[in-house]
């Protein structure tokens, strides 16, 4: 978060500084300025200059969402292995459990013929 808000206050200061530049540069030429087209042209100006003079809180802001990801990756990858885990262990524990004989195979007895043999 700190790099992103130190990023952010640079930027926005590059750019005000810009503005305040290209507004003070027309009005010494022209005498008068048109905010408006000040305004763009310190956008434009203040995009450029932003990618050389602001490199280094840039990389280090990149560098810091990076690890952010990988960190959330990861534990997203580890969730999936744990719930893959589980569901493994469940279907082991469901084959397991149909592989075993039931009390009617055990009698010799089989579903619906070994109720009709009784009575």
């Amino acid at each position: 978060m700190k790099d992103f808000l130190v990023y952010t206050l640079l930027r926005l200061g590059l750019f005000l500084l810009t503005w305040a530049a290209v507004t003070g540069a027309w009005l010494l030429v022209a005498g008068e300025a048109a905010l408006g087209l000040t305004f763009l042209i310190a956008f434009l100006l203040s995009g450029i200059g932003s990618y050389f003079v602001l490199s280094g809180p840039r990389d280090r802001l990149a560098r810091h969402v990076e690890t952010r990801a990988d960190r959330a990756i990861e534990r997203a990858r580890t969730k999936e292995d744990e719930e893959d885990d589980a569901a493994e262990a469940a279907q082991r524990d469901a084959d397991a459990e149909s592989s075993r004989p039931s009390l009617s195979k055990l009698d010799g007895r089989t579903g619906s013929a070994g109720a009709d043999e009784t009575a």
